[in-house]
């Protein structure tokens, strides 16, 4: 088989120290909050506490899954190095996040006939730690989470724990102001909610990566049109189209000929073949394989 490779592509630097700040605030606010929230009796504080517990396992995920993403290299062993290191935590992070906010919901409803007296005042001063200890850390990832699913999945953690104290801070002003202690566990509810609906996309379209799904932004039919339109290529078939990582596209595939050529000839076509790829699909690691008279299925996605 003959292969070729293109490799022109170039990976944002991402900041693991921006991680590690982020990792550093959502411990201090997880014990003060959980602190607060068993002091004042409020569920959507330890809801809230509980959310930055998880958040801080998830950004340790991250954090080492970048460290290994970026200074870790292929070897003979591991070909591909850790570049799925990311894709894995993303994973990780958004599965924890929807189990955690299940849990919540279940302890919400619990709470409805059963509605508690809190004391109000901690609970706001806590909302307050969260909302400005989570804002800074929802910046400091907000450029890396643009490129990036493993950041995309932490940053929307920090950002889905930032919105979570407005909610608890709006409902221990509630509860102060006019004692409406029950708002503790719709707000509960909601937040549980919340997070499920910000956690799914990133746990589908990691799930997709893992599984070598053809990303979701290339039509094969179409990629197989443009591939035909070199003159030297007959047929295209046994289609293989994944993605590795949030930036490395791999496609492969069977290539007949329509007539013998040398491999000289075959090298120029093969860099004809790339540069569609690449430009058009964004495709940066192509594995073509030249055939002549070869017999076998022609078919495009060879069934196993």
């Amino acid at each position: 088989m003959s292969k070729n490779h293109n490799h022109t592509h170039h990976h944002p630097t991402l900041s693991g120290k921006n991680l590690l700040i982020s990792i550093i605030l959502n411990i201090v606010i997880t014990i003060a909050q959980i602190i607060g929230g068993f002091l004042s009796g409020s569920l959507a504080l330890i809801s809230d506490a509980v959310h930055n517990f998880s958040d801080v396992i998830s950004l340790i995920i991250s954090y080492i899954a970048n460290i290994l993403t970026n200074s870790k290299k292929q070897t003979k062993q591991y070909t591909f190095g850790y570049k799925r290191a990311e894709i894995i935590a993303a994973f990780i992070n958004a599965a924890s996040l929807i189990v955690v906010a299940i849990f919540l919901g279940i302890e919400a409803i619990k709470r409805f006939s059963n509605p508690q007296t809190i004391n109000s005042n901690l609970v706001i001063w806590m909302a307050i730690l969260g909302i400005l200890a989570n804002g800074f850390s929802v910046i400091l990832l907000k450029k890396d989470a643009n490129h990036n699913l493993n950041m995309k999945s932490a940053y929307l953690h920090l950002l889905a724990d930032m919105l979570t104290s407005v909610a608890v801070l709006i409902g221990g002003l509630l509860m102060k102001y006019y004692q409406i202690y029950w708002v503790d566990a719709i707000l509960t509810l909601v937040i549980s909610v919340y997070l499920i609906y910000m956690s799914w996309s990133i746990l589908i379209d990691s799930t997709k990566v893992l599984m070598l799904f053809a990303p979701k932004h290339i039509n094969i039919d179409e990629v197989v049109c443009e591939v035909l339109k070199v003159e030297e290529i007959k047929n295209i078939h046994h289609v293989h189209i994944w993605q590795l990582n949030d930036h490395d596209c791999h496609f492969e595939a069977h290539l007949q000929f329509n007539k013998d050529i040398k491999l000289s000839q075959f090298d120029l076509v093969c860099e004809k073949v790339e540069k569609i790829l690449l430009e058009k699909f964004h495709i940066n690691h192509s594995n073509l394989q030249p055939e002549i008279n070869r017999d076998d299925l022609k078919e495009l996605i060879k069934q196993d």
